[in-house]
């Protein structure tokens, strides 16, 4: 199973940069392996009557090694054609469940989002094919080499298979976001009706089995409920986070540089902090920034410092001591508004941001607090 993913923290072995893009392997992925190991041991001795019970489990866990090889090359199909389309890929991590390409930006058109979408499936669909074209026509001697050939292709084919149906976070759920953002030019609502996809996959994922047994006559197996309620679980909670997303993205546009910024006054370094306090109250500032001589602006003075101050102190503290230095990074211009004001924050993460005319005069400041609470309670 795989998806494209948004920056996320984590730990896990490093195995190497194929076509510069840094593949990890966490610890979850030692669990399904030795699942996959202890459930298909027994069937690969029973098929394999000349091997001993040892032999039988390590041909298992070369299964279950080629396995993962086949998803770190799916994942490598949406990662590689990503970067050819200019989107940087910060990583591929395979777990418990597949694989996940953290891609880090969405592709700029639902063609290329679609064609990101499908290069995974397409290449496990190739693999599963050029894996039976093996089983036919080169390897079919029954030995060790065909059934690991079988079980492949035939694990391949179920992965592609599934990975496109359609919803929210498989790559099917992609494809249709794709279509349905083609459809009403808004990618927000292809996003909405993937996610919900999503929802009724993992719905019916429980459903069906149990409506199965139920209609034949046959007692509900608890046990063989188990793979397909975890897998419900993760494309459920996938969608829901793709819902999510989908209402934060909905709310980037209100984000208005100049409409949140507070006002900011200029003062020297040497002003005490009681003085450069009671100007931004007469002027109805909410920031101080500290200039030079000539006005150009050199730090702004960190709330929480100033909030950390007890009041008797403050005619003894002058401001330049609690005022943080500007980064070139940390100076925006006024006129950003939605993406590209996100973009240049995420780009020097901090606390305030000093925003500029165009000309360079000082606007205000712009604190990442009041820019968190347009997304309060999504």
């Amino acid at each position: 199973m795989s998806e494209q993913s948004p920056r996320q923290e984590f730990s896990g072995i490093r195995m190497g940069k194929p076509f510069g893009i840094p593949v990890y392997v966490s610890w979850t992925w030692f669990l399904v392996a030795a699942f996959i190991t202890f459930m298909f041991g027994p069937q690969f001795a029973q098929r394999l009557p000349e091997l001993d019970s040892t032999a039988a489990y390590a041909v298992a866990f070369a299964f279950a090694v080629l396995l993962y090889v086949s998803v770190l090359l799916h994942e490598l199909a949406h990662s590689v054609l990503a970067k050819w389309y200019g989107l940087p890929v910060r990583r591929i991590t395979l777990y418990l469940l597949g694989g996940v390409s953290e891609i880090e930006k969405e592709p700029p058109t639902p063609g290329k989002e679609f064609l990101v979408a499908a290069a995974g499936p397409a290449l496990s669909l190739g693999l599963g094919g050029l894996g039976l074209a093996a089983d036919v026509y080169l390897v079919n001697d029954g030995g060790i080499l065909e059934v690991l050939v079988w079980q492949l292709w035939v694990a391949n084919l179920i992965v592609g298979v599934f990975n496109l149906l359609p919803g929210l976070p498989l790559d099917g759920g992609r494809m249709l976001r794709a279509g349905v953002w083609k459809l009403t030019r808004n990618p927000g609502t292809g996003t909405i009706v993937a996610a919900w996809g999503g929802r009724v996959l993992a719905v019916l994922l429980v459903v069906f089995p149990i409506a199965m047994a139920l209609s034949g006559g046959q007692e509900i197996d608890v046990p063989d409920l188990l793979w397909p309620i975890v897998l419900a679980s993760f494309i459920w909670l996938g969608a829901s986070q793709s819902l999510r997303v989908a209402k934060i993205r909905a709310r980037i546009p209100q984000v208005n540089a100049r409409a949140l910024a507070r006002r900011a006054i200029p003062v020297a370094a040497e002003t005490p902090l009681a003085e450069a306090l009671r100007q931004a109250t007469e002027g109805r500032a909410g920031a101080i920034v500290v200039v030079d001589h000539d006005g150009s602006p050199l730090a702004i003075v960190s709330e929480a410092a100033v909030q950390a101050t007890p009041e008797h102190r403050r005619p003894w503290v002058n401001v330049g001591s609690m005022a943080k230095s500007l980064e070139p990074s940390m100076v925006l211009e006024a006129d950003l508004v939605g993406e590209p004001l996100i973009d240049a924050m995420r780009g020097a993460p901090g606390s305030e941001y000093l925003l500029v005319e165009r000309g360079g005069e000082i606007f205000g400041v712009l604190a990442t607090a009041d820019v968190n609470r347009v997304f309060t309670g999504v």
